[in-house]
């Protein structure tokens, strides 16, 4: 009996063939492949029940978030100026505006040679960027060193 050449000839040209053959058919590609399948069974599974539930529009709203808020300058006259928020937020259909919750800061002037600290609380405010005014909300309390005291329901300080 002679050997077929042709068949020997066949096998070396396809010996890619071959690996890829023997890689599937000893049962490391049939766990790949299954993995791969079962895979995106369940992660399509899995993304369809947390997206149902989540409230786009408070995603929305509370885009850009921050606690424990600090925020300082220098006002117009150069005076400076120290703000504090248990948290900010600037919304994503609003950039102009940051949203300030339970705000206190204090501003420190120069009135007649004499250093003046006034000390200001507030629920909320909102800081207005291109204005540069703070519209302070809700039980607003003004202390100043001089004894002087202000209980007001808004107040708007022009930076």
């Amino acid at each position: 009996m002679t050997t077929d050449r042709r068949t020997f000839i066949i096998f070396t040209k396809h010996r890619r063939l071959q690996r890829l053959w023997q890689f599937f058919f000893t049962g490391w590609g049939l766990i790949m492949v299954a993995a791969l399948v079962a895979g995106a069974l369940f992660t399509h599974q899995l993304l369809w029940t947390p997206i149902s539930a989540i409230n786009m529009n408070d995603i929305v709203t509370n885009q850009f978030k921050m606690t424990n808020a600090s925020f300082s300058g220098i006002d117009k006259d150069g005076n400076p100026f120290k703000l504090h928020a248990a948290s900010a937020r600037q919304e994503y259909d609003n950039q102009d505006n940051i949203f300030l919750d339970k705000v206190s800061g204090t501003i420190t002037r120069n009135v007649d040679g004499k250093k003046e600290t006034t000390k200001i609380s507030a629920r909320s405010g909102r800081y207005s960027i291109p204005n540069r005014t703070i519209t302070l909300n809700g039980d607003v309390r003004v202390d100043s060193t001089t004894q002087d005291k202000i209980l007001t329901d808004e107040l708007v300080i022009k930076l």
